[in-house]
């Protein structure tokens, strides 16, 4: 699949929210998108000169491709909480990118020399799940955080965990991501 289709989507979603007469043929691109019928989770980012704007995502496909890159395009404009809704002035500045992801997959480790070993920078995406706290970053965090160490501890903090609770082998799931930016 081309996937310059989703940036496509992603921009004329959010671009419903300020020209309400707008309508997106969503018949079309699934008639000519087959590939947007498939159940898929997906990640909208945007950033605007590289710092990020939005970021919003499912980890696990429960919808059609077209309409988890539509809704996620509009959550990352307007809902994001670290930032205020998306402005017109903002939304021309923008830049898209959408991680299309895999299924993730629990991954057993002993201790943080065989995670370290295990994981894969700029490959796979990284969840931390510690009893009522998770957080994930995409395999492209790996480009602003590259050392593993950092990238581990920056995840617990996302997550709001001490790193201390890395001796407890929390779990860990990875996954990988197709991407397509502006």
């Amino acid at each position: 699949m081309d996937l310059r289709i989703l940036l496509d989507i992603a921009r004329k979603s959010i671009l419903t929210s300020f020209d309400n007469s707008l309508l997106l043929n969503k018949e079309f691109y699934l008639n000519n998108f087959k590939d947007l019928n498939k159940i898929s989770a997906s990640f909208v980012t945007l950033t605007i000169d590289e710092r990020l704007r939005g970021c919003i995502g499912t980890l696990q496909a429960k919808k059609m491709l077209y309409d988890d890159v539509f809704d996620n395009a509009k959550l990352s404009a307007f809902k994001d909480p670290r930032f205020k809704a998306l402005s017109y002035q903002e939304y021309l500045k923008i830049k898209i990118e959408i991680s299309v992801l895999t299924p993730f997959k629990k991954l057993d480790y002993s201790n943080m020399a065989d995670l370290k070993e295990k994981l894969i920078p700029n490959k796979h995406g990284v969840i931390l799940r510690y009893k009522n706290a998770n957080a994930t970053y995409l395999p492209q965090v790996w480009e602003q955080i590259p050392v593993f160490e950092d990238f581990i501890n920056s995840l617990c903090a996302k997550a709001k965990l001490d790193p201390s609770i890395l001796d407890e082998t929390p779990d860990i799931y990875t996954y990988e991501a197709l991407k397509v930016k502006e």
